[in-house]
């Protein structure tokens, strides 16, 4: 994710270790609106500071400590709520000291067009101390129309009730989406993805954790190197892909790819197509609906399909041993190999496993 927009906003709304005062003047009063500013200590549930503005459409957000969170849905303004407590064991800090440290940090809070910044690193990493560092995090609660364009190198990032065009971008911590719709896509190298109620277009990526997904629609795209998939009642065109783990779903409807390098692939009701591959596990699906193909294929694993076959369709199974009903059927079937159409042919099935069986059907 393209995260250069940060070196554009150098004009700073809050200078950090001073307090800004109720109703003070922005530093560009065209451009800033600042309805309220409050400083008080830090807790798990009180904000250091909370700053509130109007006509925005866009949240841009960078911290190098901390979680970041955009929760949509509420009234027409947007309030940022900054967060602050030590990394180094101490979660709870005083007020001096938290200014005390804050004098190693750039923190930016500010209205630019009709975008909100947020930004929180560290100055210099020369002669850094890490028993110094601070997390800050950051909260946006903004109407339900809202995008946004996010990144976080140290910690986990949630979004929840928007629509729009969402980016955010993780390097230290989990990610969490609930009810957006739009053009969303985002990833983390250090945790798990769970997404719930998406719409229209997810990409997702993880390189460190698995990935939840459920009740969800549209072109949903998602990707992990390190852990295992689960997708539960989606609907549409879904590519899901592991390197380190298996695939389980259920209720699942449309168009379906699924691979997998470090798992078996196992997929109950589902409804319309399928291409799915595994080089380390079996495969197994049940179909409630066949639509317009079906390609399952292992090296190490079996290949069990529970499915319909009222319809025309022209078999391609292979395997150590294969077997199938066949009725209507034309073609050649032999104990390691059947290719033929049954009832005159049609959907394309390809059934392949290299060291292990294939059936349908079967118990």
């Amino acid at each position: 994710m393209n995260t250069a927009f940060v070196t554009q906003f150098i004009p700073v709304l809050l200078v950090v270790g001073q307090t800004l005062a109720t109703g003070a003047p922005a530093a560009n009063p065209e451009t800033a609106t600042t309805v309220q500013a409050a400083l008080v200590d830090d807790n798990d549930d009180t904000p250091y500071k909370t700053l509130s503005f109007t006509n925005i459409n866009l949240v841009r957000a960078q911290t190098s400590g901390g979680g970041l969170t955009v929760e949509g849905g509420s009234g027409n303004g947007v309030k940022v709520e900054m967060f602050i407590r030590g990394n180094n064991g101490n979660g709870s800090l005083s007020k001096d000291e938290i200014e005390e440290r804050l004098k190693d940090y750039e923190v930016s809070i500010r209205q630019e067009g009709n975008t909100v910044v947020a930004i929180a690193k560290q100055r210099s990493s020369f002669g850094w101390n890490w028993k110094r560092g601070l997390s800050i995090s950051f909260k946006f609660t903004t109407p339900r129309n809202m995008s946004t364009n996010i990144s976080t190198s140290g910690g986990g990032i949630k979004m929840s009730h928007l629509t729009g065009k969402q980016r955010f971008e993780t390097s230290g911590g989990g990610i969490n989406l609930t009810d957006l719709k739009g053009d969303i896509e985002g990833n983390t190298s250090g945790g798990g993805i769970k997404l719930t109620e998406c719409r229209d277009r997810v990409v997702v990526e993880t390189s460190g954790g698995s990935i939840d997904a459920s009740n969800s629609s549209g072109n949903l795209k998602m990707h992990t190197s390190g852990g295992g998939i689960r997708i539960s009642n989606l609907n549409g065109i879904i590519n899901v892909e592991t390197s380190g783990g298996s695939i389980t779903g259920d209720r699942i409807d449309g168009e379906l790819k699924a691979g997998t390098s470090g798992g078996g692939i196992r997929i109950r009701d589902m409804a319309g197509s399928i291409d799915a591959e595994t080089s380390a596990g079996s495969v197994e699906v049940n179909f409630t609906r066949v639509d317009k193909y079906v390609k399952l294929e292992t090296s190490a694993g079996s290949v069990r399909v529970q499915m319909p076959m009222d319809k025309g369709m022209s078999l391609d199974l292979s395997g150590s041993r294969v077997s199938a009903p066949l009725s209507n059927f034309s073609g050649s079937a032999e104990r390691d190999r059947i290719v033929g159409k049954t009832n005159g042919g049609g959907i394309p099935v390809v059934l392949s496993a290299t060291a292990g069986s294939v059936s349908i059907n079967q118990q």
